[in-house]
């Protein structure tokens, strides 16, 4: 991540000279998208370091949700910027400025160099969180952006159409604008505390109502901290005669194996309240 963002950098740098150069709106904007895509590779950086640290006493997951964080951040910025670019694009269309097609696509083509290494670099690991995800298809939607900047610049150079750069900007700005919806989307959903995508909790109760000696589950809750850490909490009720008998060890044995082991969504890290039936009285009835 950290020779992603020293690249999409660089290609900022040689993207804003250009755009002086050129006086290209194409180029502009996909140097201010790589902006906010260096300033949301920086982010997820810097999230994927606090990630790292161990939890302590105040923060007791660690900063694991940094990645939720930086992704929903770069996802609201990325989503203005394609705005802005779309509505520039138009108002451009009508009143075409004088754009230098071979600067155009000199820098195109090294924006589009570059962004295939950082791609290159990033490829392995865009599966590992949603952090890494976000950081990967920052990149990609970059190149898509340079592949823009130079089919204008063929188009200037060809035909002397000089509001082709209006509309590869507002190309630029509408590739933006759906990869932006859905990190929303996702990292909107773990912060509202949705349940882990796959995991359907009446399909988890009625899996943990069939176990021995379990009675009653309510109090039902899953959530995701952050990709990779899904969690689940229920109260389960029992007969009182299992806090004699000695089966509640073996109950709570079970309970964790079932969640951790049967559906798609494996919960490693569950809590259960195991209670007798009569407890159920003196809870809220709220509780689900």
């Amino acid at each position: 991540m950290a020779i992603a963002f020293a690249i999409t950098a660089s290609i900022l740098i040689a993207e804003v000279i250009g755009a002086v150069v050129t006086g290209s709106l194409a180029l502009l904007v996909d140097a201010a998208h790589m902006l906010t895509d260096s300033a949301g590779l920086l982010m997820a950086l810097v999230a994927a370091s606090l990630a790292l640290r161990p939890p302590s006493n105040r923060f007791t997951w660690g900063f694991r949700r940094a990645e939720v964080l930086a992704a929903l951040a770069q996802a609201a910025v990325l989503l203005a910027v394609g705005i802005f670019a779309f509505a520039e694009g138009i108002s451009r269309l009508f009143d075409p400025p004088e754009v230098s097609s071979a600067g155009l696509l000199v820098f195109g083509i090294v924006g589009l160099a570059g962004n295939i290494v950082a791609i290159l670099v990033l490829g392995s690991g865009r599966g590992a969180n949603l952090n890494m995800r976000a950081a990967f298809l920052e990149v990609v939607n970059d190149a898509l952006g340079s592949v823009a900047v130079i089919v204008s610049a063929i188009v200037i150079a060809t035909t002397g159409w000089t509001q082709i750069d209006a509309i590869a900007a507002m190309v630029i700005s509408v590739l933006i604008v759906p990869r932006t919806v859905i990190l929303l989307k996702e990292s909107g959903t773990i912060l509202l505390e949705a349940s882990p995508r796959g995991l359907d909790l009446l399909d988890v109760r009625r899996h943990l109502l069939e176990l021995p000696h379990v009675s009653e589950v309510h109090d039902l809750h899953a959530t995701q901290v952050a990709t990779g850490l899904p969690v689940l909490t229920a109260h389960i009720a029992v007969p009182p005669g299992c806090f004699h008998d000695g089966h509640v060890p073996v109950i709570l044995k079970d309970l964790q194996e079932c969640v951790a082991e049967h559906f798609p969504v494996n919960v490693e890290h569950s809590t259960f309240q195991i209670e007798p039936v009569t407890h159920r009285e003196s809870e809220p009835s709220t509780h689900a």
